[in-house]
């Protein structure tokens, strides 16, 4: 069964993702490389009309899937695809640690990192 979320639904919460483009992966449009995994949650539906993305910052190799803790959202205001970022439970990234793990793609959209209050 295939469910429309909000990103927000995810915050603070254990979640599996599944990748699409591990680390190391080109894009196959645009052609960058991916210096992180790169993945979806499977049967989901976020604004765009697709699985709802996400970036999971920690392993350093390609994955297949991962279990993580969401800890964080890149809410893009001119864009409606919001991103989770998912870590290693207890392995909380900063802002900034966030910000320069995701330019190589977040560079080209106005966002804001949303965090459980």
């Amino acid at each position: 069964m295939i469910t429309k979320v909000s990103a927000t639904d995810f915050l603070g919460k254990i979640v599996t993702i599944k990748m699409d483009r591990p680390l190391g992966t080109k894009h196959p449009k645009y052609g960058f490389v991916y210096p992180v995994n790169y993945g979806f949650i499977p049967n989901t539906i976020s604004g765009d009309g697709e699985e709802l993305d996400a970036y999971v910052i920690g392993p350093n190799e390609p994955l297949d899937t991962f279990t993580g803790r969401c800890y964080a959202i890149i809410h893009r205001t001119d864009d409606d695809d919001d991103k989770l970022i998912v870590a290693p439970d207890g392995q909380n990234p900063t802002d900034k640690e966030i910000e320069e793990k995701t330019k190589f793609q977040e560079q080209w959209f106005k966002h804001t990192i949303v965090r459980q209050r």
